[in-house]
Parts: structure tokens; C-alpha cells; sequence
């Protein structure tokens, strides 16, 4: 995921390598922080959502409804690439692994993001459902995790809360354009709002990770989450008049994505998003 030439979801661009690893990799760049195990665990959750959400975004790019969406969705992409960055480079600390390491060279039972992530594209209305439930989950998250007692964590936090605020906002504009707009694409909003719902209940699943770094004021517990999650939710759909979808929830098998357990569609997200660097290891440019 390392290049001499990037550009940043504001138009800015970094040639230094130094200067932009330091960037995305964080506090735990400045001041040699390792994470221990626990903590690595709980970041390369966090740096998997974003990744794999990332990769999906990007299938976009010149495939939008507009030439707007593209460079929208394209840069939310690449925010999200910002935000794996720091959490997977962190979260290599643990075991020497760079972030090119654990993104490019892990199989599919070793990611641990949620199902949700994963979900394909679908139509546009599928993607902004997905956007929608993402960006609401992240918001409350990063806002929480800006007191975290792992100072790395919080850093990489506050940063990535300001960006996830503006992914919210253009989910929420979508959701309310797409429901109020033709009666096609309220259909649309409304199955892709159906297809998504399932793959909520596993974002605010408490586990023995999550609950030992919490109790120790470094994770977010998951459930702490549904409450603020619903309500903005409930303010979204109010505005669209949309129904909230009820009975509907996914099978999360032996801990769901969290514990390395995938559905259908990782695998083929993977091989894409790998083949290059498995062909040519090592090979920069």
C-alpha cells in the first residue's frame, strides 16, 4: 500500500515516503509505541473493516451514477486506506509485520473484519445502505475511542473521526435522496436498506477481547455503541420515511468476521486486492 506519489482525500500531495508513513502510521510512528497482542488483536480488527470497505469503494471509481460520486467515493475510499494504514502499522508492532505485510499476505480466516464490511457492492442504493450503517457505527466509535487510554489508538482515532463524519453526512444525504426521489429508487433504498440490516447486530457484539481492553480503558465496548447507532438511525429514517427493518439477522457463525469466520465474498475481494503483491514480493515502485 506503499507509493512514492500519493494524494490525499483533500488534494494534497506527499512525495516524502518518511513524511507520509509517519502520517498514516500514527503516534506509534513518533515514539516507537508496540502494541501488545491484546491490542494488536483490536486494531487489525478496526484496520480490516476499513480496508476491505475500502476495496469495495474503489470498484466505483468510473462506475458512479455521476462524476461526482466517483471522486466522492473515491476519496472516502482513500480515507478509509488512511485509517488501515495507521491501525494495521500499529498493529504490526506486535509481531514485526509491516502493513503491506498483514493487508497483502494474510489468508481470508486471518482477517477479522465484520461481515458487514464485506458485503458486495449491489447497486447504488446497496452501497449507500451499507455506507449509511458503516459511517453511523464508525462515528460513535471514533468519537469513544479519542479517550482511550492507549494513546496510539486515541491519536489514530481523532484523526480518522473527522473524516467518518463527512462519510455519515454523505450517506445521510444519499439515504434521504435516493427515498424521496423516484419511486424506482425508493425501491431500490428500501431493498438495499433490507439486504444490509442483517449484518448490523455484529457490529455491537461484545467479546472477552473486547471486554478485557475495556475494562482497562483502551477498547470501546461494542454495545455501548447501540444506543447513540439507533438513534441517529431512527433521525435518518425519520427524515426519509423509511421504516426501520425488524426480524432480520444474520447466522454469525463461531464469532462472525471477528474471529476469522467470512461469508461468500471476501475470498474473491482478497485474490484482487492481493495478486499483485503475491506475484511480485517485494517489488516497489
Amino acid at each position: 500500500m506503499s507509493d512514492e506519489h500519493d494524494i490525499d482525500p483533500h488534494g494534497e500531495v506527499s512525495v516524502d515516503r518518511i513524511r507520509l508513513a509517519d502520517e498514516y502510521a500514527g503516534e506509534s510512528a513518533r515514539h516507537g509505541a508496540v502494541a501488545s497482542t491484546d491490542v494488536a488483536e483490536y486494531a487489525m480488527r478496526l484496520g480490516d473493516d476499513a480496508l476491505v470497505l475500502a476495496q469495495h469503494l474503489g470498484d466505483w471509481i468510473s462506475r458512479a451514477p455521476e462524476l461526482e460520486e466517483d471522486v466522492a467515493l473515491g476519496n472516502i475510499a482513500l480515507d478509509l486506506i488512511g485509517h488501515a494504514r495507521s491501525l494495521l502499522h500499529y498493529a504490526g508492532t506486535d509481531t514485526g509485520r509491516s502493513e503491506d505485510d498483514l493487508a497483502y499476505f494474510r489468508d481470508e480466516p486471518d482477517f477479522r473484519n465484520a461481515w458487514l464490511f464485506e458485503q458486495p457492492n449491489g447497486d447504488f442504493a446497496h452501497t449507500i445502505a451499507r455506507g449509511l450503517v458503516a459511517s453511523v457505527y464508525l462515528v460513535e466509535l471514533y468519537a469513544a475511542l479519542t479517550e482511550s487510554t492507549d494513546l496510539t489508538l486515541a491519536a489514530i482515532a481523532a484523526k480518522s473521526a473527522k473524516e467518518v463524519d463527512y462519510h455519515r453526512d454523505h450517506a445521510i444525504q444519499w439515504t434521504v435522496r435516493l427515498a424521496g426521489g423516484t419511486e424506482e429508487s425508493r425501491r431500490r433504498m428500501i431493498v438495499g436498506i433490507g439486504d444490509t440490516w442483517p449484518y448490523v447486530e455484529e457490529l455491537f457484539r461484545d467479546d472477552e477481547l473486547v471486554e478485557r481492553l475495556a475494562a482497562q480503558g483502551v477498547a470501546v465496548l461494542p454495545s455501548s455503541l447501540r444506543a447513540g447507532f439507533d438513534a441517529m438511525i431512527a433521525d435518518v429514517f425519520a427524515e426519509a420515511k423509511l421504516e426501520l427493518p425488524t426480524g432480520r439477522h444474520a447466522y454469525i457463525a463461531a464469532g462472525g468476521g471477528r474471529q476469522g469466520k467470512h461469508t461468500e465474498h471476501l475470498g474473491p475481494l482478497l485474490a484482487e486486492m492481493q495478486v499483485l503483491a503475491r506475484a511480485h514480493p517485494g517489488a516497489s515502485w
